[in-house]
């Protein structure tokens, strides 16, 4: 019996145990479980099913399961309204913090003041001061359960107050040290206080080496610091590098799937997140791009009726009016990942932008010629005419060209006006590509009429 099979018939089990209310048998088999597994479980229930849950799980148990959960699933509304208000409440009282919070923001303010009204008041500051950062930073990501020292104590304490708040933290393998005011000062590994003497002070040991991020940090910048650093959290400090919170791996992992998701989305020009959602609803939100690119393709389609009595004297030159708007789209678009992804890793901007546009400039002039040349040969043995086929190499060259230049420009524009690189999208730098390529065909065409036609 392979692994899934196994967990189905263990799902099954559990789904009978609740329905015969054999509450001893479903809390072993449950618990036993691993709490990704749990949650798997969990969102393989109905209402009813969810309902008994409930009642035989404590708001603890419950919260150690929530906090796998994606907070972007769009049942976790439905999920919190299912339970009683001070059962919900304690359970988000429960989570760790950054859980609680990214959970809390999905639902409106009135439901996220019923719930916080609900705790007591030291859980409910926490959560709420991680409520006031701006989303996608690292103020918004961080947590707040962490172990932090003095520097003017002994190993022997230190291992006090690790024991001590182990079991709420959400990572112990690294220990912050901090002064009287809260400030970082720097770092002990938790292999670091296991093989030092008890009695040798916090001071002498510590790492004052520490990477550390600011609490207003973007979510990616923060990533990219992980991925260089190969770190399992980074302390988040305020301008006067007061210690706040930390971010763990955990989270980093999250946000680099979050940030693929919304680069290929704007890569596609459609939200790759509405896998399942509702068919009028997803044809709602790909409209308004659909709609725009129509009126940017009335233009290309302008621009062609424009040069109709040029395809009229010459009507070959339709024959390959598709191939050239198609293969420079296919390298704007190239041109487009590649500038989005420079952008995303390089923190030289001004550097960068020179970098690209040089680059790409070199790269489409000679993916551009060697395309033109290989087309070239093509038209002129199929069609008897090396006229017409420098026409169609000579346009295919200047059209790559262009589109790899508008391909990395594009995204380059988009940050410097605040908005993320990866909005201008394959499908708009297509369409872009498809105006100018047309553009650069019927002109050079127009200049080789005399020798085309005879």
């Amino acid at each position: 019996m392979d692994e899934t099979q196994e967990l189905e018939n263990r799902f099954d089990q559990l789904k009978k145990d609740l329905r015969e209310n054999n509450l001893q048998d479903f809390r072993e088999n449950f618990l036993e479980m691993h709490i990704y597994e749990q949650s798997q479980f969990y969102e393989d229930l109905d209402e009813d099913e969810r309902y008994l849950v409930y009642t035989y799980l404590s708001p603890k148990e419950l919260a150690n399961m929530f906090d796998v959960l994606e907070e972007d699933n769009e049942n976790t509304q439905d999920y919190l309204g299912e339970m009683r208000a001070n059962y919900a409440s304690a359970m988000l009282a429960q989570m760790y913090t950054d859980n609680a919070v990214d959970l809390l923001n999905t639902l409106d303010k009135k439901q996220m003041g019923k719930y916080l009204s609900l705790m007591n008041q030291e859980d409910a500051a926490e959560i709420k001061e991680l409520l006031h950062y701006e989303d996608e930073t690292a103020g918004a990501i961080m947590t707040t359960e962490f172990v932090s020292i003095v520097a003017n104590q002994t190993v022997r304490s230190a291992m006090y107050v690790l024991k001590r708040v182990a079991k709420v933290a959400e990572t112990i393998y690294y220990t912050y040290v901090v002064d009287q005011e809260e400030r970082l000062l720097g770092v002990i590994s938790l292999r670091d206080l296991i093989v030092s003497d008890e009695d040798e002070m916090i001071a002498d040991i510590l790492n004052e080496r520490v990477i550390s991020v600011h609490v207003g940090d973007d979510q990616e910048d923060v990533a990219q610091t992980f991925r260089d650093y190969d770190f399992l959290a980074l302390p988040v400090t305020d301008y006067e590098d007061h210690l706040l919170g930390i971010v763990t791996v955990d989270d980093i992992i999250d946000v680099i799937d979050d940030e693929a998701a919304s680069d290929y989305s704007g890569l596609a020009g459609v939200n790759v997140e509405e896998v399942y959602e509702n068919p009028a609803k997803a044809a709602f939100k790909r409209l308004p791009w659909l709609i725009t690119l129509l009126f940017l393709g009335m233009a290309t389609a302008s621009l062609i009726n424009h040069y109709e009595e040029l395809v009229s004297q010459a009507s070959i030159l339709a024959a390959f009016i598709t191939l050239i708007t198609g293969t420079a789209g296919n390298a704007g678009t190239q041109s487009l990942a590649v500038a989005v992804r420079r952008l995303a890793f390089n923190d030289d901007k001004a550097k960068n932008y020179l970098q690209t546009i040089f680059s790409e400039i070199l790269t489409g002039l000679v993916t551009g010629l060697v395309t033109g040349l290989t087309i070239f040969v093509i038209v002129w043995i199929w069609k008897g005419n090396p006229v017409l086929g420098f026409i169609i190499g000579m346009a295919m060259m200047c059209a790559i060209t262009v589109a790899n230049l508008a391909g990395s420009l594009i995204p380059m524009l988009m940050e410097k006006l605040g908005f993320d690189p990866a909005v201008a999208s394959g499908p708009f730098i297509t369409t872009l590509s498809d105006l100018t390529s047309v553009l650069i065909y019927f002109n050079i065409a127009s200049l080789f009429m005399s020798y085309f036609i005879s």
